[in-house]
């Protein structure tokens, strides 16, 4: 097998990271099993997934966001990936200022404030609170919503002794969110104002520094 030169940025957004790819001429066709021996941490670059900047299909975006898992699969979007992606296209283009763009979730807008970048997500969807899920440890109640992508939410009083590896691949592979399956958020309220928040990601398959989306959902 031959081999590929790749050019990419290595970037992180509160936590979660993501190998950068500017497509724009569309001429990369990267497979599956690319994307993940690229995003792991042993044998390759490592990330939680990887963006690319490819040509948009979408009335009134700059450019479409397309945004792969670590696992290679494709997903409809990503919070912290998003606001990477608009600093990487902002540099990409000598300091562009606020622009809309394409996801599978639909049109985001990301707008800059100095070194921070603000994105307009898209609605939330499919609320659906105090479901009772049917666990191996017995009946769960869980909140569940799209930001973009699904989540599942579980209030935990002690968010430390919770073990996400275990219980979040339980529920995100479980018959309720199926084919897709959820991302899950395990939150412990602090106060009126704070939440402290665990996230297992959907398609790293593991517990992630942080979740935009998840945040969100939370």
């Amino acid at each position: 097998m031959g081999t590929m030169e790749l050019r990419f940025t290595k970037m992180n957004g509160a936590g979660n990271d993501f190998v950068m790819v500017d497509n724009r001429d569309g001429a990369l066709a990267l497979s599956r099993d690319q994307i993940a021996a690229l995003c792991d941490r042993h044998r390759g670059v490592g990330a939680d997934g990887l963006l690319a900047v490819e040509p948009t299909t979408l009335s009134g975006a700059l450019w479409r966001m397309r945004y792969y898992n670590a696992d290679g699969g494709e997903a409809e979007m990503c919070g912290n990936g998003a606001r990477c992606f608009a600093r990487f296209v902002q540099r990409l283009e000598g300091g562009r200022g606020a622009f809309a763009f394409q996801t599978a979730a639909g049109l985001l807008r990301a707008n800059f404030e100095g070194a921070l970048v603000r994105i307009a997500m898209s609605e939330p969807s499919d609320l659906s609170l105090r479901e009772s899920l049917s666990l191996g440890g017995g009946n769960q109640e869980v909140h569940f919503i799209n930001t973009g992508v699904p989540h599942t939410v579980l209030v935990v009083k002690d968010i430390q002794s919770v073990p996400v590896a275990v219980l979040g691949s339980e529920i995100r592979h479980h018959a309720r969110f199926a084919p897709r399956g959820t991302n899950v958020n395990f939150i412990q309220v602090l106060d009126g104002k704070a939440l402290r928040i665990r996230t297992y990601e959907r398609g790293v398959e593991a517990e992630t520094l942080a979740c935009g989306t998840g945040v969100t959902a939370s």
